[in-house]
C-alpha cells in the first residue's frame, strides 16, 4: 500500500503559501484581496 500524499511541513507550507509570498508577486496579491473580499477568516493558511 502506497504512503499518504500529504505530509506536512510547517517550513514548505510557510515558504508556499504563507503571507509574504503571496505578497512578493501581483497574481499572489490578487489571491489576498480577493480571501478578503470573500470574509475568509485565514487569508493565508500561515
Amino acid at each position: 500500500m502506497p504512503k499518504r500524499t500529504y505530509q506536512p511541513k510547517k517550513h514548505y507550507r510557510k515558504r508556499v503559501h504563507g503571507w509574504r509570498i503571496r505578497r512578493r508577486s501581483a497574481g499572489g496579491r490578487r489571491v489576498l484581496k480577493n480571501r478578503q473580499q470573500k470574509g475568509r477568516k485565514r487569508i493565508t493558511p500561515s
